[in-house]
């Protein structure tokens, strides 16, 4: 069995400070990168990032102008192409990182799934040509991109764990609730 690593959106518009910072953020990026250096042995280590469009409302996903966003369907503007925001963490090592996906490119998009690479593969495409049969995902938000990408990695028949010490979520209860729903699904939640 091959193990890949998904690293989710540790960007710094979704960690403190950020235009949609989340509690625990920067610890989340500094506990990846121990993890890195201390567990060599993933086969391919995958990092995806929210890419939004500068222009317009990405499909709806930004609230408008003038509106407030719902925070579940609408949001404030965040992690646009070539911005600060939409950069990786500082705190996050990105020497060992073999891919990059981008997601959100003009459409609301969570999963890292629905994400293409910097090369216009997709991530189904290069796990399966790699040979991995498994997958650890660590990230940002548990609530919605940890969530949606574990469930997509699930759903294509990989073999999935969320490392529950290095996800950090929106809130504690729609948090805890994305959990239960992934060990429905047959998701491994490690601590």
């Amino acid at each position: 069995m091959a193990r890949g690593l998904l690293i989710v959106d540790v960007q710094k518009d979704f960690t403190e400070g950020g235009a949609l910072g989340v509690a625990g953020g920067a610890a989340v990026a500094s506990g990846v990168t121990e993890l890195l250096r201390s567990e060599p042995d993933y086969a391919l280590v995958i990092a995806s990032r929210d890419w939004h469009d500068a222009d317009g409302s990405n499909g709806g996903h930004f609230a408008a102008d003038g509106e407030q966003p719902d925070f579940t369907d609408t949001w404030p503007r965040h992690c646009v192409a070539g911005t600060e925001g939409a950069e990786y963490h500082d705190a996050l090592d990105l020497g060992r990182i073999d891919v990059h996906v981008r997601k959100g490119m003009g459409e609301p998009a969570y999963s890292a799934f629905e994400g293409v690479t910097t090369r216009g593969e997709r991530l189904i495409d290069v796990l399966s040509e790699a040979g991995i049969d498994a997958l650890d995902v660590v990230g940002i938000a548990t609530d919605y991109c940890v969530r949606a990408s574990a469930l997509d990695a699930r759903a294509a028949g990989l073999a999935v764990a969320v490392r529950t010490e290095l996800i950090a979520g929106v809130a504690p209860e729609t948090s805890a609730a994305a959990l239960k729903e992934l060990a429905a699904a047959g998701v491994g939640i490690a601590p």
